[in-house]
């Protein structure tokens, strides 16, 4: 499968600062990938050093004084990753709470409505289409700083809330799961993608309640225990305003059928 990805973020820096980006498709096993990322400030290039993290992940980190700052990525992908076997660590960090997928706060309501799911290997399709019915899709219907709890309550949200919450409970009937962000071809809206993995059968699977793209074309960018361990954009210094961010993805050929009823493992 050949599949087409790329990003341009627009960002107005205010004072010298920090930033990690996190736009570049992860590097793994099993998988071509030829790409171009470019940062100009004022017109001026300028060059991140690249810091490896889980999964594959990459984080492109760059000193920025104040100015207009453009990123620019574009990558081609043939074929898909080689599944990673999960280690030990994986599965006691991706049971814990975190910020944004309080499960411990969600213990008793994820054991009256699904029971306990470890040896269940339905649970996670079981909990992701539950997800789906329960929260409508709404751009603008959260804020950044909104967790499954609130996602919960307010029964709206986008693709980090559907997510935050399927993790959340997961991990809350002692499945071990996490998220990811992808680039989505055939996503609409075409923005970048989070969707929620859980540990089914020995693997990672994919399972993605909003529905939004097909799961077999999904790139994935970065992994982690939430959205803070996957933003596309971490600022550590003087304030900074985005501009603009415009996303791409295709996959050569129709998009394939998704039957999101049963789990997937994402390349």
């Amino acid at each position: 499968m050949k599949r087409d990805v790329s990003a341009h973020l627009d960002v107005l820096v205010h004072a010298d600062t920090v930033l990690e980006f996190q736009i570049a498709v992860a590097r793994q096993p099993g998988m071509e990938l030829s790409e171009s990322l470019v940062f100009e400030l004022d017109g001026m290039r300028c060059q991140a050093r690249e810091v490896i993290g889980p999964h594959g992940t990459r984080i492109h980190v760059l000193r920025c004084g104040a100015g207009n700052l453009h990123a620019y990525y574009s990558a081609t992908v043939l074929g898909a990753a080689l599944a990673e076997p999960p280690s030990d660590y994986d599965l006691a960090i991706y049971t814990r709470p975190s910020r944004f997928a309080e499960s411990d706060k969600l213990l008793n309501f994820a054991a009256a409505e699904f029971g306990c799911g470890i040896d269940d290997p339905e649970t996670p399709a079981r909990v992701a289409a539950w997800v789906a019915r329960r929260v409508r899709y709404l751009p603008g219907g959260s804020t950044p700083s909104d967790g499954a709890v609130e996602t919960l309550l307010s029964g709206t949200g986008v693709c980090r809330d559907f997510s935050h919450l399927t993790v959340a409970l997961l991990r809350a009937v002692g499945v071990p799961a996490r998220v990811a962000s992808a680039y989505p071809p055939g996503g609409v809206p075409m923005d970048f993608h989070s969707v929620p993995e859980a540990y089914v059968g020995g693997m990672w699977r994919v399972l993605d309640p909003t529905r939004l793209a097909p799961r077999s074309t999904l790139v994935r960018i970065a992994t982690g225990r939430d959205a803070s361990d996957i933003a596309f954009l971490g600022n550590h210094g003087g304030d900074i305003t985005v501009n603009g961010l415009w996303v791409n993805a295709f996959v050569e050929g129709p998009l394939p059928y998704d039957d999101f009823e049963q789990p997937l493992t994402l390349a």
